[in-house]
């Protein structure tokens, strides 16, 4: 009886883990592709769940930041998916590349052209972005999902400090300190690196291949030296040896 009911609870607390447990993980979400650098530019990927038994995801719209707009936001195309990509005016603009931009990415759409994403299966959406803001540590991407069946799930709640998670939370990319190069001196400074180790692994090779030829070199020097010597001692017993016989 005890380790039925023991069983029983057990069965329980673990349903209700799993209750508590699975909203957290099964909402739009976004997430780098390495770094996120203040500054900086990144590939982002919005995550995005089937959580519908009976119906498929057919179309995903994410809004962009207002406040921290994006000069530049390029999506991958992704097979089995149209894409749209709409543009706003900006209230202020901003500089890229010592331009100044009047207008930014606003909202990104995918809409399925096929069944779209399967229940129990996710999709990838890949977004270009940049330049990324310094002045924050965060952008918000509120997301819209739409199902088959025309269910409509809004992820515009945003997330606070010292509260808990809302049902329906905002995509939020955290952004990382700046680099001392928004434009890859890091990549540029490893590519020298590598460069350089290279230019000293091929001296270091020549060297080592040049040591058995110099090597070589020299024997063969020593040995055509004894040989010349050799030879003339054979030359000299052989004109001695011919004046024993004509005295004899």
């Amino acid at each position: 009886m005890k380790v039925s009911r023991i069983a029983a609870v057990g069965a329980l607390a673990g349903s209700a883990v799993l209750l508590l447990s699975g909203p957290a993980f099964a909402h739009v979400s976004v997430a780098p592709e390495g770094p996120a650098a203040k500054g900086g530019y990144a590939t982002v990927n919005f995550k995005v769940p089937n959580e519908r038994d009976d119906a498929t995801t057919t179309k995903l719209e994410v809004n962009f930041p207002t406040d921290h707009p994006l000069a530049s936001a390029q999506p991958e195309a992704i097979p089995g998916w149209k894409i749209q990509v709409t543009k706003a005016k900006l209230d202020k603009p901003v500089e890229l590349h010592g331009e100044q931009i009047d207008e930014a990415v606003s909202k990104i759409t995918w809409t399925a052209s096929g069944d779209g994403i399967a229940a129990g299966f996710f999709q990838k959406f890949p977004v270009s972005i940049g330049q990324l803001p310094e002045n924050t540590d965060e952008l918000v991407f509120k997301a819209i999902q739409t199902y088959s069946n025309k269910e409509v799930v809004r992820w515009i709640e945003v997330p606070k400090d010292g509260e808990e998670e809302p049902d329906n939370p905002a995509p939020v990319l955290a952004l990382s300190a700046a680099s001392e190069d928004h434009h890859g001196s890091s990549a540029a400074s490893t590519a020298a690196d590598e460069s350089e180790d290279a230019a000293d692994a091929e001296a270091a090779s020549n060297e080592t291949a040049a040591a058995p030829a110099d090597t070589s070199d020299t024997t063969a020097r020593v040995l055509g030296i004894v040989g010349i010597v050799v030879g003339a001692a054979g030359v000299a017993y052989g004109v001695l040896a011919s004046r024993r016989r004509t005295n004899a």
